[in-house]
Formats: structure tokens, C-alpha cells, sequence
């Protein structure tokens, strides 16, 4: 992977975009310049650096009630990816466990879990998660469960679709034949087998479920202060657009970049991960 990797510059810019926002969620008490919660109305709205009126003890400016943007920037990231993370494990383990058992079982199993995931497909993704975290309250472990809940569908669909064509292979059969229970059959054989799938799907859903609760924040309905997330904000700077633009600004490019390199990494993870893809990886 390392030495398709060198000759992949979408995968290179995703790996490197990723590295850098898990790095700055770790080690962000240490690389803050400022207390992010830390209010200093006689620094409120210093402009960025490079703009008359910029200071370098606020490189990215401060916000209305005088805290440095960088050092928001930075802690934020942390809740977007314990969010995307923990949203899409709980996704995943729901979604894998429905659409193995359907693929596999087939029948009545099968149709009625199909139905269930056509359900949850036809309800509004935001309205729904809007819905649950209204009723629940708006907390971190609220936004993480409830974006896990509405996300499942999708890997269901994906494993069962793989589920289908693997367990007429040749070596399920066999398993079959000499014996072997439908539990070891379908955690040995099969399930190894869909995974290339369902981690390029899960990359990708990482970077759905930070637009997602950024969404959520910015509605209101989602994290909510003192917890610094990119969403509230872009929520504090809609409105000082038309005078402090950057309020607003870098936390929208901090989620935009985010995005794109999880996008890029999940490209890279497709060609790599699936054989009838991998001449066109290299390009």
C-alpha cells in the first residue's frame, strides 16, 4: 500500500490532509497558542495577521468576544473526529451485522430488512437526525448515537449486496460441505471477503458525518457551548460576515479541506482495495 501510495498524488493529499487534523485533535493542549475559551473583549475582532489591524498573538484574528480563532480551530477538530469515528463505528456495526444476516440467511430475514433499510432511506437524513436529537437533547454521546442511527442503511445494503455473490463461491461451499456452522461460515469466510467495501464506504461516511454535525451545530440542535466544534462556529459568524468575514470563513475551509481529504484518502482506499480498480489507482 505504501508503494501505491507514492505513486498516487490524490492519496498522498488525502493521507497528508488526514494526518494533519488527527495530529492537531490529539496533541491540541499543546500546539494552542491560546485558552480557547478564554474571553478578552479588548482583543475582540482583531483581524488575521495579514490585515491592517492584524496581530501575530492572534495569527487567524479573534472572534466577538475576543478568543483566538486558531486555537477554536484546533480544539474543534477534536469533536469532529470523535464524531466521524464514533458515528460511523456504530453505523457500521449495525449496518454490517443487519446486511450479513440478510445476504446470508436470505428468505424472510432478508425481505424484512430490506424493507426496514428502504424505510430509513426514505426519511430526510437531516430531518431525522434533527428529530431524534430534539427529543434526546443535544449533547456530544446524543449527536454520536443519533448519526450512527441514521447512517446503518447504507452499509447494510453494501454488505448484503456483497453477501449475495460471495456465498455462492466455491470455498463456501466447501465450508458447507465438510461442515463447518453458519456463524464461522459467514465471520471466516464471507465477511473478510466484503470488508474492501465497507472501509472504502466508512472513509467516506467519516467525512458525511462531520458535515453532518456541523450541520446539526450550526441549526442549533447539535453540540452545544462551551464545547468548541467548527459548526457553532460558523453559527457565531454569520452574523459579522459583512465585517469580520473570517469568523465564518476559516471554519468553513477547515471542514471544506477536511472533507476533501477524507474524500481523497477514501478514493485512494477504492483503487487500492479492489483489484478491478487498481491500474487506474496509479494514474
Amino acid at each position: 500500500m505504501l508503494s501505491r501510495l507514492r505513486k498516487s498524488p490524490v492519496g498522498i493529499i488525502g493521507v497528508i490532509i488526514v494526518g494533519l487534523v488527527f495530529f492537531m485533535a490529539i496533541f491540541a493542549p499543546l500546539i494552542m497558542p491560546h485558552d480557547p475559551t478564554e474571553f478578552d473583549f479588548k482583543q475582540r475582532l482583531v483581524p488575521p495577521v495579514w490585515q491592517e489591524g492584524g496581530s501575530w498573538d492572534y495569527i487567524l484574528g479573534s472572534d466577538q468576544m475576543g478568543r483566538d480563532l486558531l486555537s477554536r480551530l484546533i480544539i474543534g477538530s477534536r469533536i469532529s473526529v470523535l464524531v466521524g469515528i464514533s458515528a460511523v463505528l456504530i453505523a457500521g456495526s449495525l449496518g454490517i451485522s443487519v446486511g450479513l444476516l440478510a445476504g446470508f440467511r436470505g428468505g424472510w430475514i432478508d425481505s424484512v430488512s430490506m424493507r426496514v433499510v428502504d424505510a430509513f432511506f426514505a426519511v430526510p437524513f437531516i430531518l431525522m437526525a434533527m428529530t431524534i436529537v430534539g427529543m434526546l437533547g443535544p449533547s456530544v454521546l446524543t449527536v454520536v448515537v443519533t448519526l450512527g442511527l441514521v447512517q446503518w442503511q447504507s452499509y447494510a445494503r453494501v454488505v448484503r449486496a456483497e453477501v449475495l455473490t460471495l456465498r455462492e463461491r466455491e470455498y463456501v461451499t466447501a465450508a458447507h460441505v465438510i461442515g463447518q456452522s453458519h456463524f464461522k461460515i459467514a465471520s471466516r469466510h464471507i465477511l473478510p471477503n466484503a470488508m474492501a467495501s465497507v472501509i472504502v464506504l466508512a472513509t467516506l461516511q467519516v467525512a458525511a458525518t462531520i458535515i453532518a454535525e456541523s450541520a446539526l451545530s450550526f441549526l442549533g440542535v447539535g453540540v452545544q457551548p462551551p464545547t468548541v466544534t467548527w459548526g457553532l462556529m460558523l453559527a457565531d459568524g454569520r452574523n459579522y460576515l459583512a465585517g469580520a468575514w473570517w469568523l465564518a470563513t476559516f471554519p468553513g475551509v477547515a471542514i471544506t479541506i477536511t472533507v476533501l481529504g477524507i474524500i481523497f484518502l477514501g478514493d485512494w482506499l477504492r483503487d487500492v482495495l479492489d483489484p478491478r480498480l487498481r491500474g487506474t489507482g496509479e494514474a
